[in-house]
């Protein structure tokens, strides 16, 4: 449990969440919410724009920041922030992208949130607005602050210019070439009023219609709205191959594979009973059968 501001404070500690995701920016409030109840989050934004707009209207001492948006991405947004406001990262990437935010010594945290991670952001965050209460009355403090605020402004533009240099995608920390993009580790999806994180490896089958996705995996189902080609580029193809235009299958799960007429197939998968189609198209898969 983290330790609630002094009651000296002049007013709550106040925020800002920016994410493309609705679901993500209701999951953090949430998870800030049970972390440091005395935070009151005044509003969420979809994009850096937008985040930027609804800044200069609340004024909250805290941004979190997601680093892929649309339009203008968070660390962009978080270059005209960084004077005004405590700003916090939230990003997707593997391990080796995070490093270069630890590198940089910036605050970030890592969908899905952890308990702990979280935790311990929301105590620097809480020592800095303290620290920051006191700069106001003493001058040197105040210097020391400003020289703060200037390293982290630097940070952030290398930060700007490793995303330009390896088109969109941080690099590892020092690194002077671009890494190739992590498969995806966990898929978010709706069930109920519930955020369910899906780790991808659970996964057994994906199978599409015209407007959803059904996600199968050793726990339940679940709808998402992302298509099958979308989620085929960013699946591992030494993991997942597609059988069918609308079925993509976990190479584990396949208990075995029976030939169909005209150059069709049936994929049966192991424990379960539901026979997933072959197409011909992808036939070839399945040769050495």
């Amino acid at each position: 449990m983290t330790s609630p501001l002094p009651s000296s404070f002049p007013k709550p500690p106040t925020a800002l969440i920016a994410d493309d995701e609705p679901l993500l920016r209701d999951s953090l409030a949430r998870a800030l919410k049970a972390a440091w109840p005395e935070l009151d989050v005044l509003g969420q934004a979809r994009n850096g724009r937008e985040a930027l707009e609804l800044f200069e209207e609340l004024q909250p001492d805290i941004v979190f920041l997601d680093v892929h948006m649309p339009g203008l991405n968070g660390i962009e947004a978080a270059r005209q922030l960084a004077r005004r406001a405590q700003i916090v990262f939230v990003t997707a990437f593997d391990q080796y992208a995070v490093q270069a935010f630890e590198q940089g010594a910036l605050d970030y945290l890592v969908k899905p949130l952890e308990d702990k991670r979280l935790a311990d952001t929301v105590q620097r965050l809480q020592e800095r607005l303290r620290e920051r209460e006191a700069s106001a009355a003493t001058p040197a403090t105040s210097n020391a602050a400003q020289a703060t605020t200037q390293a982290l402004e630097d940070r952030i533009e290398r930060l700007l210019a490793q995303l330009a240099r390896n088109g969109d995608a941080l690099p590892a920390a020092g690194s002077g070439s671009a890494q190739p993009k992590p498969y995806l580790q966990w898929i978010r999806a709706s069930v109920g009023s519930t955020l369910k994180l899906i780790p991808v490896d659970d996964i057994i089958y994906l199978r599409s219609d015209e407007k959803y996705t059904l996600v199968v995996w050793s726990e339940g189902e679940a709808l998402i709205r992302t298509p099958i080609r979308e989620l085929m580029e960013q699946l591992d193809p030494q993991k997942f191959v597609q059988v069918h235009r609308s079925v993509v299958v976990n190479l584990h799960a396949i208990s075995h594979v029976t030939r169909g007429a005209n150059e069709t197939a049936d994929v049966h998968l192991r424990g379960r009973s539901e026979v997933l189609p072959v197409s011909r198209s992808y036939l070839h898969l399945f040769r050495q059968m």
